[in-house]
């Protein structure tokens, strides 16, 4: 991870997915997962204040250690005990049939092999578990596919890797899982962001 991906990309990740409009997304998805419970890319912990009653656990899966350190406040906080565990998704360190449920929201679009780390999630979910995401990625309108084209080297270089046109939804489906829900749509704001912005929310079970 180099200094930029470390020390910088954190904070505007706290910046941009921090926002109230990014918040009323996140609610939903976040609102659903119970028991024991596997976050992937928990970042700054922006889903912990939104944590339900129903989780017992959170195992947290992120290599910036700058993203954990700005995750203390909110963990400090938070009823729900959360521990560290493992810095790739793409390697999961926890046996199979470990976890209820697992969570990721704007996280898939960075790692570098999304579809490995979707199968090692699908590998620790218990029997029946669901995984709830949220995620940005490719448009279904052309004209923005063009712009997400162009955009995406610069996004990848100075977004930690970002990616704006993955399909989260492909990606589940082609490592084995079962899209229960889903709702797609862009995240208001000016026409001009909507490269960024559209939103892929839903529930997924393994097949």
């Amino acid at each position: 991870m180099s200094w930029w991906e470390d020390r910088v990309v954190p904070h505007l990740v706290e910046a941009t997915c921090g926002t109230g409009a990014v918040r009323w997304h996140r609610r939903p998805v976040v609102a659903g997962v119970h028991g024991t419970v596997l976050e992937i890319g928990f970042g700054s912990g922006l889903n912990v204040p939104l944590y339900p009653d129903a989780v017992r656990r959170v195992h947290a899966v992120e290599p910036s250690d700058r993203a954990w350190a700005l995750a203390a406040d909110r963990l400090a906080a938070s009823p729900v005990e959360v521990v560290r565990s493992g810095l790739d998704g793409q390697r999961l360190e926890e046996p199979d049939d470990s976890f209820d449920c697992a969570l990721v929201t704007f996280s898939l679009c960075t790692i570098p092999d999304q579809r490995a780390a979707l199968a090692e999630v699908r590998r620790v979910l218990a029997p029946g578990g669901t995984l709830h995401f949220l995620e940005h990625g490719l448009s279904p309108d052309p004209g923005v596919v063009r712009w997400q084209r162009r955009l995406e080297p610069v996004q990848r270089r100075l977004g930690g890797g970002c990616h704006l046109t993955r399909d989260p939804v492909a990606d589940l489906e082609a490592t084995g899982f079962e899209v229960r829900s889903l709702q797609q749509e862009y995240l208001r704001g000016p026409r001009v962001a909507r490269p960024w912005a559209h939103l892929s929310r839903g529930t997924a079970t393994a097949t």
